[in-house]
C-alpha cells in the first residue's frame, strides 16, 4: 500500500508489466478491493492482467465475479492462451459448473490447445467432477508430453469416481516411464486401495512413500488414515496421526470420527480435547463426530461444554451439528432440550426428524414419536429406512397394528419394503402385535436375511409361546450357514422357558459355550433361572442364581419371584423379593408382586403390611391398562374405567356376555381376584377388567 501511494504521488509512471506485478501482489495479499480498483484503473489490460484477477475471485471464491471477468476478457479481444483456460477450468470446478468444460473444451479445441499439458490436466479435472471418465480419459490420452500432474489428475480422475484397478494401471504405467509419484498421487493410489480392499498393494505404496520421504506429508498422512482405519488397523492409523508433524483439522477430524464410529468414544472424546489444547479449531465435521461419541457415553455434562464451544465458534445453525446435538440431548434422556434444538433449526433436512423420531422411541414415547413422522409426511419428507425402524418400533411398543400395518404399505410404496432392516422392524411389530403368520411371511419373503433377521423371528415365536418352531428356526439359520450371537441364545433359551422344553433348554445352554464359544451373559441366565422355576425346579434356580461367576442382577430375582409365584412358594418368593429390594428398595413391581403372593396364599396381614409399607415410602400401584387400537384411534381402559364415552354401551355388552356365559356354565374364578373381598364383589371386578371392556368395544364397532 505505501509503494503503490509513492507511486500514485509521482504521476503513476509504471508501465503495464510493473501494474501487473503490483495487481499481483494485491491478490496475493488477499487485498482484493485494492486489487479491483488498481485494475479498474489501468490504462490498458493483457491477458495477463485479467487472469491474476480472475485468480483473485477464485481465491476469494466470488466465482460468478471470476467467470463474469472472462467474458469481459474474451469480448474485449484478449488472447485466449493456455493460461487462461487452466484459471477459469479451475473456477469451474470450484462451483461445480464442470458441466460448462463442455463449451470451454470446443473452444480450447479449435485453438489448439488440447494437448496442452495444463490445460489438458484443467479439464481433466473438470471431467472428473461431473463423473465423465470416459471423457477425461480421452484429454489425457491426448495431452502429448505430460508431466507429473498430469498423470496424477488421470489417477485422482479414476480413485474419485472409483474406478479402482484403472488407477492403479494408470500408476503402474506412470512409474514404468520413469515418473516419481508426488504426494497427490500417493494419495489417489491409497484410495483406490481401500476401494479394492488391496491392503497388501497398499503395504508395497507405503514403503514407496517413505522411500520417497512423503511419509510426513498432510495428504499422503490422510489417506494413510483412511487405508489403515478401513483395514481395521487402528494402531498402524494412530501412528501415522502422530508422525504427522503440523496436523490441521482435517487429520483430527479424521481420527475422532473413526474412533466414534469404532465405538471407542472415550478416546474420540479425549482426543477432541486434546485438538483443542494443541489450538486447532474443529469444524462442523469434528463437532457432528465429537458429539456421536458424547450421545454414546451419555455423558450430558460434556455435552452442554461442547454446546457451549459450538455457540461460541457459530456453528449451532449448521445441520451436522445441530443434528449431532439433537442426538446428544435425546439420548442422555433430555428429550425436551432436543426439541428445542429441532424447532429452533432453519435447515432441517431428513437425519433431524429421524434424530427427533428415534429420541422420542428411545424415550419410551411412542406417540411422540408417530406424531412426529406423520408431521415429516406434512412437510412432504421422503422416510428414509431409520425412519421406518423407528416408527415401526414405535408401533409395535403400542400394540398398534392398524398403523403399523399402514406404515407397512407405505414403505411398499416407496420401495422400502425389501430392505433389510425395515423388514426387520416389520418381523418385530408384527410379532409385538400378535400377527406372528403376518411376521413369518414378511421372513420368508426377505431378499436378504442378516442375524437380526433371524434373531427377530426366533424372539417373535418364543413371545408367543411356539418353542418349537422357534427352535426350527434355528436349526434353519445355522443350515444357510449364519453364526448365532449373544442375542440369538437369548431368543432360544426364552423360547425353551416359555414352551416349558427343559431338556432342550439346558443342552442349548451348555451347547452355547461348548459349541459356539459365547460366555453366558446376565439374558442367558435370567432364562435359565426362569425355565428351572416354571418347571418346579425352584431350588436349582436358587442354586443357579448362587453360583453365577458374577453378582446377580435384580432380573435374576425377579425371574425367580415370578416362578414362586406360579408355584406358591412363598418363602423362597419372600427371599428373591427380599434381594430385589435391597438392590432397588423402592421397586414398585417388586412390591406388588410380593403382596400379590401373599394374597394368592391368602395371608392378608401380609398384603396389608406391604400396602402399608408402600403408603409411608410414597409409593403408588399404578393400574393395569389394556389398549385397543379401533379404527385408528386407541382406546385405553383400567379396572373399573367409567370414562370412557361409549361406557353405557359397554355395560351392556358385558352384562350380556356375563349372561350368556352363565347360561353355558361358565364359572368366574374368584381366585384371580387377589382382594380381601366378598365372592359376589371379585365376580364385579372380574367384569369390569380391562380386558373385557377392550372385548367390549370391539364387538360394539364390529371391528
Amino acid at each position: 500500500m505505501g509503494l503503490h501511494s509513492e507511486i500514485l504521488k509521482r504521476g503513476n509512471c509504471l508501465d503495464l508489466f510493473a501494474t501487473n506485478i503490483l495487481l499481483n501482489m494485491y491478490v496475493k495479499a488477499q487485498l482484493l478491493s485494492e486489487a479491483e480498483i488498481l485494475f479498474d484503473e489501468m490504462p490498458e489490460r493483457n491477458t495477463i492482467s485479467f487472469v491474476t484477477l480472475i485468480q483473485g475471485y477464485t481465491q476469494s471464491l466470488q466465482f460468478v465475479e471470476a467467470v463474469g471477468l472472462f467474458t469481459r476478457l474474451h469480448g474485449e479481444g484478449h488472447e485466449l492462451n493456455p493460461f487462461v483456460f487452466t484459471s477459469i477450468l479451475k473456477v469451474l470446478v470450484s462451483m461445480e459448473w464442470a458441466e460448462l468444460g463442455w463449451n470451454f473444451h470446443a473452444c480450447i479445441y479449435k485453438l489448439g490447445h488440447e494437448s496442452n499439458a495444463f490445460v489438458g490436466t484443467a479439464l481433466i479435472d473438470a471431467y472428473s467432477v461431473c463423473g465423465c471418465v470416459d471423457f477425461a480419459r480421452e484429454v489425457f490420452d491426448g495431452v502429448r508430453c505430460k508431466d507429473m500432474v498430469t498423470w496424477t489428475g488421470m489417477v485422482a480422475c479414476y480413485a474419485e469416481n472409483d474406478f479402482f484397478e484403472e488407477a492403479l494401471q494408470v500408476f503402474s504405467q506412470m512409474r514404468l516411464i520413469g515418473f516419481k509419484p508426488n504426494n497427490f498421487t500417493f494419495a489417489g493410489v491409497f484410495k483406490a486401495c481401500v476401494g479394492l480392499e488391496a491392503f497388501d498393494v497398499a503395504k508395497g505404496v507405503h514403503g514407496c512413500v517413505l522411500k520417497a520421504r512423503y511419509e510426513l506429508d498432510i495428504y499422503v498422512g490422510v489417506a494413510l488414515l483412511e487405508l489403515y482405519t478401513k483395514s481395521g488397523n487402528i494402531g498402524n492409523a494412530q501412528r501415522v496421526f502422530e508422525e504427522i508433524p503440523k496436523k490441521d483439522v482435517i487429520p483430527w477430524s479424521f481420527m475422532i470420527s473413526r474412533f466414534a464410529q469404532s465405538n471407542q468414544s472415550e478416546v474420540a472424546v479425549s482426543l477432541f480435547c486434546r485438538m483443542r489444547r494443541a489450538f486447532v479449531v474443529p469444524n462442523q465435521f469434528t463437532f457432528a463426530s465429537a458429539l456421536q461419541a458424547c450421545a454414546t457415553l451419555g455423558d450430558i455434562e460434556f455435552g452442554k461444554q461442547m454446546h457451549g464451544l459450538v455457540l461460541k465458534v457459530g456453528l449451532a445453525l449448521d445441520v451436522f451439528v445441530s443434528n449431532a446435538l439433537m442426538d446428544v440431548y435425546a439420548k442422555c434422556g433430555r428429550i425436551e432440550d432436543s426439541m428445542q434444538l429441532f424447532e429452533k433449526s432453519i435447515n432441517r433436512n431428513d437425519v433431524s426428524w429421524n434424530t427427533m423420531i428415534v429420541g422420542y422411541v428411545h424415550c419410551g414415547d411412542a406417540v411422540k414419536a408417530l406424531g412426529l413422522f406423520l408431521e415429516m409426511l406434512e412437510n412432504r419428507l421422503l422416510a428414509t429406512e431409520v425412519t421406518y425402524s423407528s416408527v415401526l418400533c414405535a408401533s409395535a411398543s403400542l400394540a398398534a397394528l392398524e398403523l403399523g400395518t399402514q406404515i407397512h404399505s407405505l414403505a411398499i410404496k416407496t420401495n422400502y419394503a425389501k430392505n433389510t432392516i425395515v423388514d426387520n422392524a416389520l418381523i418385530d411389530m408384527y410379532s409385538k402385535c400378535g400377527r406372528i403368520r403376518d411376521a413369518r411371511l414378511v421372513f420368508d419373503i426377505m431378499n436378504e436375511r442378516d442375524e437380526v433377521s433371524w434373531n427377530a423371528m426366533i424372539s417373535g415365536y418364543s413371545m408367543h409361546g411356539l418353542g418349537i418352531e422357534a427352535l426350527k428356526i434355528f436349526q434353519m439359520m445355522q443350515d444357510r450357514g449364519y453364526k448365532p450371537n449373544t442375542l440369538t441364545f437369548v431368543g432360544v433359551l426364552s423360547a425353551c422357558s416359555n414352551s416349558g422344553l427343559f431338556d432342550q433348554g439346558q443342552d442349548y445352554f451348555t451347547s452355547m459355550f461348548q459349541d459356539y464359544g459365547i460366555e453366558p451373559c446376565i439374558e442367558h441366565y435370567s432364562c435359565m433361572v426362569w425355565l428351572l422355576g416354571r418347571s418346579g425346579h425352584l431350588y436349582k434356580a436358587a442354586k443357579l442364581i448362587e453360583e453365577i461367576p458374577f453378582e446377580p442382577s435384580v432380573m435374576l430375582w425377579r425371574a425367580l419371584l415370578g416362578a414362586c409365584i406360579i408355584h406358591n412358594n412363598v418363602e423362597l418368593g419372600r427371599l428373591s423379593a427380599q434381594r430385589i429390594l435391597e438392590m432397588e428398595p423402592r421397586d414398585e413391581a417388586t412390591h406388588v408382586l410380593l403382596s400379590n403372593m401373599y394374597a394368592i396364599a391368602r395371608r392378608w396381614e401380609n398384603v396389608s403390611a406391604i400396602r402399608q409399607s408402600m403408603k409411608k415410602k410414597g409409593m403408588k400401584k399404578e393400574p393395569g391398562l389394556s389398549w385397543v387400537e379401533n379404527h385408528g384411534r386407541v382406546h385405553y381402559f383400567s379396572v373399573g374405567d367409567t370414562s370412557h364415552p361409549d361406557m353405557k354401551v359397554i355395560n351392556g355388552i358385558l352384562e350380556w356376555l356375563n349372561m350368556r356365559t352363565r347360561r353355558a356354565g361358565f364359572v368366574p374364578n374368584c381366585h384371580a381376584v387377589l382382594l380381601h373381598v366378598e365372592d359376589k364383589e371379585k365376580e364385579r371386578l372380574l367384569w369390569v377388567h380391562s380386558e373385557r371392556m377392550e372385548f367390549a368395544l370391539v364387538v360394539i364397532t364390529g371391528n
